[in-house]
């Protein structure tokens, strides 16, 4: 298996920054799309464990859009032959002062291209 083929890492680096840009201005819409589309996808968040796309588009929907701004660092996206990636980041919000944010998100090439089907997000001292 190859990994890190670059055209891949490529793919992936752009449907990130997609979903990056998504997050921070509240494109619940683009966020949705960027998510399998599925009952086994999963995302545990700060306070949330959802289980489905249907438990995660009711989330997304219903979130503040308040505070979102953030600043990523040390992020790491490595593929996995031509149909799987993860992506790693830490993330820094105002509203969190001493703590870091992470991110962790595993992405498979589905037949409507670049998917979240798994993702984790939790808070942390500094």
């Amino acid at each position: 298996m190859q990994i890190d083929i670059p055209e891949v890492k490529a793919e992936v680096e752009a449907a990130f920054a997609a979903y990056e840009t998504a997050l921070v201005t509240n494109d619940v819409t683009t966020l949705e799309a960027l998510f399998w589309d599925d009952g086994r996808t999963i995302r545990y968040g700060m306070g949330e464990n959802l289980y489905g796309m249907d438990a995660i588009r009711a989330f997304r929907r219903a979130r503040s859009p308040v505070g979102l701004m953030r600043r990523i660092d040390q992020t790491v996206i490595t593929t996995f032959g031509r149909d799987f990636a993860t992506a790693s980041t830490l993330f820094f919000r105002e509203g969190n002062p001493g703590k870091v944010g992470r991110q962790q998100q595993s992405w498979a090439r589905l037949p409507e291209g670049w998917r979240i089907v798994a993702a984790h997000v939790s808070l942390i001292d500094e």
